[in-house]
């Protein structure tokens, strides 16, 4: 799939949900419909102390669409135009697309559970993760 210039920019999708609150809801995510890449791995974090800043990396080539299942997360995000974008999840019902060569850092509410659906299986060889290397790069 070749990249749009909407693509290349992080920014907020927000997925339908269907329910109630006397049922509860569901909300979801399928490709192509709403999500702009085929998954090849999705992985959750939580327990993170709310104090602990976590990124502090980037990637070459691995796109990924992150959920704030639970609580808060808030991301600061640089791309390669060195432009800095903030974001705030705290809504199941949608989800933070980071392309490539964005360094990100994150910061979580106590209770908070991130839900990352990526578009490459790991390799450690992908993460660029000293902030002047990433500065070289773009």
């Amino acid at each position: 799939m070749v990249q749009t210039d909407f693509q290349k920019t992080p920014h907020i999708i927000e997925f339908s949900s269907i329910g109630s609150s006397e049922l509860g809801y569901i909300t979801v995510a399928e490709y192509p419909q709403n999500i702009p890449f085929e998954i090849k791995r999705t992985y959750w974090t939580y327990y993170t102390p709310h104090h602990v800043k976590r990124g502090g990396h980037a990637h070459i080539k691995l796109n990924q669409l992150i959920v704030a299942v639970a609580g808060v997360i808030e991301f600061t995000i640089e791309n390669h135009l060195r432009e800095q974008f903030f974001f705030r999840l705290e809504k199941p019902s949608q989800a933070l697309y980071i392309p490539e060569k964005c360094w990100r850092t994150i910061k979580f509410s106590h209770n908070a559970v991130l839900l990352c659906l990526a578009s490459l299986e790991y390799h450690e060889s992908d993460y660029i993760r000293e902030y002047d290397d990433f500065l070289k790069l773009i």
